[in-house]
């Protein structure tokens, strides 16, 4: 086993994941995160049957699903014309057939208090890393930091970079991104959730026409995405919060009660959509996962599954070779080959989305399947196939057993 310990940069839920299941190897692990916690807005709370089965197989689904949750069973548009079922969790043969809607505050949180259980786990909050520390032959080899006592520097044997859409350690390591194409931005807001409420609408997609509103469920509100134009933000900030307000009346009637609550814009925020990716995932010494490595829209709620399957797939390369003293460039570059496909169909599906929003809203369509398409849509055949899709990704990564089994979590088991 290697002396210096791995450096994963980023709390998100794949660099989370990751430095649990390294420390629960027996690898040394230290998890940055810049922020003093993890509580912030997030968009995507979203743990798809995946996650959930996985989170089994590690003896922690119990406990996760103790956590404030909401269990979405299905993915549906409402129209003007009707409501179309997409997607139909509960139509799937496992016992998590839902998508858990959950903080991911809580999520990350639970993940780093089980890796610190490990004696080889470190967490370093309020903590940036700002630059890389390379050998002569180029190899990264550590970071630098820094932290409440002043700049210091982590000799490693790996730097996991898994810091999101905006990385540092992207940058740091000049592996720049292309762009490939979103066209939507979305207003972001929160709204009550009141009893009444539908209980079947947490991931419910409410289309006009040219527009579209998102639903997020929560327990005691709702988290609200208004598409617009690429850009469009400073124009729907001249237009008015009316035109949102008149939107929700009318296409989301149960809400109209609410509707006025939203007074002024400096209550919304902007989440700017991008789908990008990085033509290479590492170089020596160094990997990115996750937003850090392709930045996954919000188009099918699945950048949390996408990190995911990224530590498992790094956790598979890096273990053994960990084990063995050393991580070679070919550990790095089976990482990025096994998920590359995979990355790279999901961005695909995602730019024909938004090109096909993008022209129902030059055209004033209402964004959802053609009339034509509904029949097929309500054959529960359909409705589970796309749920599956959906809930597991193309070439879902299996854990290797053998990567934790020798340390399990005294205490827990599965379901």
């Amino acid at each position: 086993m290697s002396a210096d310990p791995v450096a994963v940069v980023g709390g998100g839920p794949g660099g989370a994941l990751l430095g649990y299941l390294l420390a629960r190897a027996g690898v040394a692990v230290t998890l940055f995160e810049s922020r003093a916690d993890f509580e912030r807005e997030y968009r995507g709370d979203s743990l798809h049957p995946y996650t959930m089965e996985l989170l089994d197989q590690l003896g922690l689904a119990d406990e996760v699903l103790r956590l404030p949750h909401r269990k979405a069973d299905g993915f549906r548009f409402h129209t003007p014309h009707g409501v179309v079922t997409a997607a139909s969790y509960a139509r799937l043969r496992t016992p998590f057939n839902y998508v858990a809607i959950m903080p991911q505050a809580l999520l990350i949180d639970f993940l780093v208090r089980r890796a610190a259980e490990f004696p080889g786990f470190r967490l370093r909050t309020s903590t940036k890393v700002t630059g890389l520390l390379t050998g002569p032959d180029g190899r990264v080899r550590g970071v630098r930091y820094r932290d409440g006592d002043g700049e210091a520097e982590l000799a490693t044997s790996l730097v996991v970079g898994a810091d999101g859409r905006y990385s540092t350690v992207r940058r740091l390591a000049d592996l720049p991104t292309t762009s490939l194409g979103a066209t939507t931005d979305l207003i972001w807001f929160r709204l009550p959730r009141l009893p009444a409420d539908p209980a079947e609408a947490d991931l419910d997609l409410y289309c006009g026409p040219g527009r579209y509103v998102g639903m997020l469920g929560a327990a005691d509100h709702w988290r609200i995405g208004l598409g617009i134009p690429k850009g469009g933000y400073a124009a729907a900030r001249e237009a008015g919060v009316e035109v949102v307000q008149d939107f929700l009346r009318t296409h989301v009637p149960w809400l109209a009660d609410r509707a006025g609550l939203l007074t002024d814009f400096n209550q919304t925020s902007l989440l700017s959509v991008d789908i990008s990716a990085v033509s290479r995932w590492h170089r020596p010494g160094l990997l990115l996962i996750g937003d850090a490595a392709h930045v996954i829209s919000p188009v099918g709620g699945n950048g949390i599954l996408m990190a995911v399957q990224d530590a498992v797939t790094a956790a598979n390369a890096l273990v053994p070779a960990l084990r063995r003293g050393a991580v070679e460039d070919a550990d790095l570059a089976r990482v990025e080959a096994e998920r590359a496909p995979a990355i790279a169909q999901v961005q695909a599906d995602q730019v024909r989305t938004e090109r096909s929003l993008a022209r129902a809203r030059e055209r004033g369509r209402v964004v959802a399947p053609p009339r034509f398409l509904r029949p097929l849509l309500a054959l529960p055949a359909v409705q589970r196939r796309s749920a599956r899709s959906n809930a597991y990704g193309p070439r879902p990564p299996a854990l290797d057993p053998g990567i934790v089994d020798d340390l399990p979590v005294p205490g827990r088991t599965g379901r």
